[in-house]
């Protein structure tokens, strides 16, 4: 997910009464629902490296325990910085009286370690229901796990966390005004209300996705008059539509690319074929349909799938297409003797455009690969970025 749905789940969880039991609950918990993300500092090496080490051991049961200890390690050092004076005395003024401070929370720090983790694990739950996915097992199952049922921001979802912050916030105003006592921790039923709609919302649209997958178990699949055995689907989701699916069928000799929507019991897909994965005719929702042939197995497809880049993506990838555009996909220098091959990787579950674009090929998370006459890997680029 993206990250201030996390941030935002992270608060909830807080306020659901976590904050009454220990002093920096709130902290700790927002900051773990999100630190997992803290992969991302692999960009600066280079975007394969960020592409290899993504969601990675940060985003495992493994690595979950030491990333909520990191957060509170951080709490630590700031509360320690915080306290590290005496506070001032209170001096009363003449004909003035000084009300007793209210008692505050003191740290609990073990019980911190545990909040904090039920805050990253929060942030693996959340990430294992879009479709990028997750190892949870990992490094001992390399195997990556996803529900595909959320887009990366949903706006509904996030509507519910949101609101469940905010509308304390707004009824406290209202009790100000009439003079009414503030409450020392506010809008936990806000925020259990939140943490029960939330799994009502997955269980609704996992029971779409299940229908989308069944519509397209049920279509005919054949090849030149031939009926095609049906090996496997999969349906990737639309933000706030749970009816709107990109489904993807695949079948010994091509892809079927279509576009589902489960309110209706409609499956639109384009019967013409398409030579790549880039040029498949899109329809008015901005989904990719069409028929896609698998693209032949090449001397440098299988040297680009050897290289760095190749080995992670077909590892990560469920619908992997791997196309050899020739010399004419490289450079502009490509009519030059000897001039490199480029290979593109495409992920089909990402061949669709959930959100308005100004068009052309902008599919997301593909790699390129430039493969020299002798099959060496000359450069590797993922979403348009040059590993150097």
């Amino acid at each position: 997910m993206e990250p201030v749905t996390h941030f935002l789940a992270g608060a909830c969880l807080a306020r659901a009464g976590f904050n009454r039991k220990t002093a920096y609950a709130t902290l700790a918990m927002v900051l773990a629902a999100e630190a997992p993300d803290l992969d991302m500092l692999w960009g600066f090496a280079g975007p394969v490296a960020a592409f290899q080490h993504h969601r990675g051991w940060t985003h495992s049961l493994l690595g979950a325990p030491l990333v909520a200890a990191a957060v509170v390690g951080s709490v630590w050092l700031w509360h320690g910085w915080r306290h590290r004076k005496p506070p001032r005395p209170i001096v009363a003024q003449p004909g003035h009286e000084v009300a007793p401070p209210r008692p505050s929370l003191q740290p609990r720090w073990a019980m911190l370690w545990l909040f904090s983790l039920v805050a990253v694990l929060s942030h693996i739950l959340l990430d294992y229901t879009n479709n990028y996915g997750i190892r949870p097992f990992f490094p001992f199952d390399p195997r990556w796990y996803s529900a595909d049922i959320v887009f990366i921001f949903d706006p509904l979802m996030f509507a519910v966390l949101l609101l469940a912050l905010v509308a304390p916030w707004l009824f406290s105003l209202a009790d100000s005004e009439v003079g009414a006592r503030r409450e020392a921790f506010r809008g936990r039923g806000w925020a259990i209300f939140a943490l029960v709609a939330v799994p009502l919302l997955w269980t609704w649209r996992a029971s779409e996705h299940q229908h989308a997958l069944n519509l397209m178990r049920a279509q005919d699949y054949t090849d030149n008059g031939q009926q095609q055995p049906l090996l496997r689907v999969a349906a990737e989701p639309y933000p706030a539509n749970p009816f709107h699916w990109h489904c993807i069928a695949e079948t010994p000799k091509y892809f079927q690319l279509a576009d589902v929507n489960t309110r209706t019991d409609t499956v639109e897909t384009d019967s013409q074929a398409d030579s790549g994965a880039g040029t498949a005719s899109g329809s008015e929702s901005g989904s990719q349909t069409g028929l896609l042939y698998k693209p032949p197995v090449t001397l440098a497809t299988v040297a680009a799938k050897r290289s760095r880049l190749g080995k992670v993506y077909m590892d990560w990838s469920e619908y992997p297409y791997v196309q050899d555009l020739g010399a004419a996909g490289a450079d502009e220098q490509s009519g030059l003797p000897n001039a490199p091959t480029a290979v593109r990787f495409t992920d089909l579950r990402f061949l669709y455009r959930p959100l308005p674009t100004s068009g052309g090929d902008d599919t997301p998370l593909t790699g390129l690969i430039l493969v020299d006459t002798n099959r060496n890997v000359v450069e590797m680029a993922m979403s348009g970025k040059v590993q150097k």
